[in-house]
């Protein structure tokens, strides 16, 4: 079965200033042509400007809704035809209190809000400052070096002043540099270490089609570009062999033949020549999220794993994600995954443990949770402005731009949508919807309708 991209493509101009505080404490307020609060007025997607993003604090007072008034809320619009089976919950994240479900215990297949497990799980087991390497060590002969994956597929063939669609992201024009300087003499030979990460590239339920479609690279310790054939944009076609294109982008660079590049190991207790980090978790996190990057979702599950010591592959990794956010006291019951980022059609996860996610990562600062999750909630994109919802909230919807911050998932006959919201008083909710069953053309504009109903809705 073919699969739909798990994100949108238009890219607009935009600027979103954000900070790791404390969610609860957070406003959006927008600035437009028409100027209210909390929304822009009277625009149409077509109409409305830009918007302009500021922070400025939620009131602490503000009053929670009432499960009745949330049930008469969202009743008619969860029950509607195009959403084919809808399951879902709303929390108060200040209480933790659950104001409203629909079957949220049912597993359902997620598509890209598995990423919210997977970032969550990178947060929760790995320091928010970790830098992820990507090293040169000394091969077996004086002309030969080895290039060795880490595992950041951030890493960019771009040149210095150029920049990939990931920010902060190191260039491996420097990673040469400090290559030549360390090693002066010719070097013949370059190979490639792929040992870090274990098993196949491609994970149960992926289609090779969506390699050339441009959302997704074999998974490995060694990727250029997230293996995008044009570094600069989010999907263009990407590559079957990124470790082999890697070392051959060094070679060219080092002076060596790229013909002669190949899989092999370092040398034990080889010289490291060159050493670049990639951006921190932290800013890793909150880029998997706002662009759907599978393959950086991917990679970081491989993190949780290796910091976990259990084997690096997919079923270790998916493993791994599900074992880091039980024992931080999340229920993983139902939770089947064989991937990182919901690419795969086998996945299958309950709205419940979206839901628990979101509502302890916007939830008060003095949970420990909270403050180690909050990247999650400064990455979801923003409704109307960025990320994979620059172009949603239109029509029915539209209350909520600029208001709805969430993860999107999008396969064949699946469509979710999780995020959080505030609403009409001021009270921050998170919500998870999932549904299947419809193509997500219809189904996506009747979940935006469910988060703009919440940012509608006093509903006491």
């Amino acid at each position: 079965m073919g699969q739909l991209r798990g994100r949108t493509m238009s890219r607009r101009s935009l600027v979103i200033a954000v900070a790791s505080i404390a969610v609860v404490s957070l406003l959006v307020v927008v600035v437009g042509a028409a100027t209210r609060w909390f929304g822009l007025a009277g625009s149409s997607a077509a109409e409305a400007p830009p918007p302009v993003l500021r922070l400025a604090p939620l009131r602490p007072d503000a009053p929670a809704p009432g499960k009745s008034g949330l049930a008469a809320a969202l009743t008619k619009l969860a029950g509607s035809s195009d959403l084919g089976t809808l399951t879902g919950m709303v929390a108060d994240p200040a209480s933790g209190e659950v104001l409203w479900s629909r079957n949220p215990d049912k597993a359902m297949p997620p598509g890209s809000t598995t990423k919210l497990l997977t970032c969550a799980a990178a947060l929760l087991t790995l320091s928010p400052t970790t830098r992820i390497p990507t090293r040169v060590v000394a091969g077996s002969t004086p002309d030969s070096v080895v290039l060795v994956g880490g595992g950041d597929p951030t890493l960019s063939a771009l040149d210095k002043d150029s920049e990939s669609v990931y920010p902060g992201a190191a260039k491996l024009d420097s990673l040469a540099e400090e290559v030549r300087y360390a090693h002066p003499g010719p070097i013949h030979t370059v190979t490639v270490d792929i040992g870090r990460f274990t098993g196949e590239g491609m994970a149960p339920g992926w289609d090779t089609s969506d390699i050339a479609g441009g959302n997704i690279t074999p998974i490995g310790p060694l990727i250029l570009d997230g293996g995008r054939s044009k570094p600069d944009e989010l999907d263009p076609p990407r590559t079957a062999t990124p470790a082999l294109d890697a070392g051959k982008a060094l070679a060219q660079r080092l002076g060596a033949d790229p013909a002669t590049v190949a899989v092999g190991s370092a040398p034990t207790g080889a010289a490291v020549l060159g050493e670049v980090g990639s951006p921190p978790v932290a800013d890793l996190v909150e880029t998997t999220l706002r662009i759907s990057d599978n393959v950086l979702a991917e990679s970081l599950a491989r993190q949780v794993a290796l910091a976990r010591g259990v084997d690096p592959s997919f079923a270790g990794a998916a493993g791994a994600v599900r074992d880091s956010l039980a024992a931080a006291g999340f229920d993983v019951s139902g939770v089947s995954t064989v991937d990182g980022s919901g690419l795969s059609t086998e996945d299958r996860v309950p709205a419940r443990l979206l839901g628990q996610i979101l509502t302890a990562a916007s939830g008060p600062g003095s949970d420990q949770r909270a403050a180690r999750l909050r990247p999650l909630v400064t990455g979801l994109s923003v409704a109307g402005g960025d990320g994979t919802l620059d172009d949603r909230f239109t029509d029915d919807a539209s209350a909520g731009r600029g208001f709805v911050r969430a993860k999107t998932g999008t396969l064949t006959g699946v469509s979710a949508l999780a995020g959080v919201v505030s609403d009409s008083d001021g009270r921050l909710l998170s919500f998870a919807f999932l549904a299947s069953g419809t193509s997500p053309a219809v189904a996506r504009p009747r979940l935006d309708a469910l988060a703009a109903a919440l940012r509608e809705c006093g509903c006491r």
